[in-house]
């Protein structure tokens, strides 16, 4: 391998960077700046209705945004399609980006602009779940604004008004532990980030680890940054744990498992396990380092179903293929979302949020990436296809998928 394609090609902090940038450029070309970290998608050509406005909050900068990009590309590319072919209900469709930076105070600022100074319809974004507790108050209550989350999360979130378009821990755990069971072993260890989704995820996910015949040997939490994980290390090593359940999440992750593979944790059998690591996600760190390591998601690309090739080929057509159209960092739900909304939209015939929210109520797609979905009415929760896979070489194997929908078993109801 030349120096060159090292470059190109390692995991180091200054190499991602290099391709965040990359992916920043290709989604923002054509958009507009409209203030500090707020991008305008204006429908091209003479329209004679107004248009609706769709509001995507994400990170395009900080921490998180390896997840926030691809986010915002999907918007850009389905809003884009929305206005070349005719817009919903013969209206142009408008998209304002705005980068929350992984920043939750800033945040705040940005979803007020959208919804008290812009005016849209609808708001799609957030991705860790304190992201979305930290805005969710300014768009639905104070906003009087629809609100679509679409990334993966620890579940019980009932509010009115917020729609969950992206898998839950009944969706991701109750079949994934026994498979981990079964292929890793009894004796699991649970490193977490020190925010709400590991917290949330790790008490419904021991309850299934017991309910099957598992033992918890450890639990612990750090925050989103730490790097140093040699104890941890040691008693995953020493108390001879099968499976580590991973809820670390970027910078920290990378050098969590990079810890794991140099103290021969998968040579001596042990097994990786994180829910949201996609195929972007196996760029973070070194193929070597994480073979082996299963996951569960609503998407996968070695599915190989025609519609998700159709969306996962146009969307690197477009935007290339270093941030890939992918569901751990909420792409495939920001798709679903944004699908649902225009169904909703075209039901109700009008954007007033409560025709919409109605209509979103039971709204249902009959194919998409992983195959088709259905709002489970009166929980804001979608029924969605699931599927297992593990990592081999630096790519995903799908090894199990669900016998049809799985219920989200959310807010009262299945």
């Amino acid at each position: 391998m030349s120096m060159s394609e090292t470059k190109d090609n390692d995991n180091s902090p200054e190499s991602l960077s290099r391709r965040l940038f990359t992916q920043r450029t290709a989604l923002l070309t054509g958009m507009v700046a409209v203030g500090a970290g707020s991008y305008l998608l204006n429908p091209k050509g003479a329209w004679a209705a107004d248009p609706i406005k769709i509001g995507v909050a994400t990170d395009l900068t900080g921490p998180i945004s390896w997840g926030g990009i691809p986010n915002a590309n999907v918007a850009k590319m389905v809003v884009e399609d929305w206005n070349a072919n005719g817009g919903i209900l013969g209206r142009p469709v408008q998209l304002i980006i705005e980068d929350t930076a992984t920043n939750e105070q800033l945040a705040v600022t940005k979803v007020r602009k959208l919804v008290t100074q812009d005016k849209v319809d609808v708001v799609l974004g957030g991705i860790t779940s304190s992201m979305r507790n930290a805005v969710k108050d300014t768009i639905v209550n104070r906003g009087k604004t629809l609100y679509i989350y679409p990334q993966l999360y620890e579940g019980k979130e009932c509010t009115p008004y917020l729609f969950c378009t992206g898998p839950t821990p009944a969706q991701q755990c109750d079949t994934f532990i026994p498979w981990l069971i079964k292929n890793g072993g009894k004796k699991f260890y649970l490193p977490s980030a020190d925010y709400v989704w590991p917290h949330t995820l790790n008490e419904y996910a021991k309850k299934v680890i017991k309910a099957n015949g598992g033992e918890v040997v450890g639990e612990e939490y750090f925050p989103v940054e730490h790097a140093e994980y040699g104890a941890t290390v040691n008693k995953i090593m020493s108390s001879g744990v099968n499976v580590v359940f991973n809820t670390t999440i970027p910078p920290g992750v990378g050098a969590l498992f990079k810890q794991l593979h140099q103290a021969g944790f998968q040579k001596k059998g042990g097994r990786l396990a994180c829910v949201y690591y996609d195929e972007n996600a196996l760029g973070i760190t070194p193929a070597n380092e994480i073979e082996g390591l299963a996951t569960c998601l609503d998407y996968f690309k070695a599915i190989n179903d025609p519609v998700g090739n159709k969306i996962f080929d146009a969307y690197a057509k477009k935007f290339g293929d270093k941030s890939r159209f992918c569901a751990g960092g909420a792409a495939t739900g920001m798709w679903r979302g944004l699908m649902l909304y225009a169904e909703a939209v075209k039901e109700a015939k009008s954007t007033k949020r409560d025709a919409v929210a109605a209509a979103l109520d039971h709204a249902k797609l009959a194919d998409g990436p992983g195959g088709g979905c259905e709002m489970v009415p009166g929980t804001r929760h979608l029924k969605m296809n699931m599927a297992i896979a593990v990592s081999k070489n630096g790519q995903y194997q799908v090894v199990e998928r669900s016998k049809g929908m799985v219920a989200p078993g959310e807010c009262g109801k299945a």
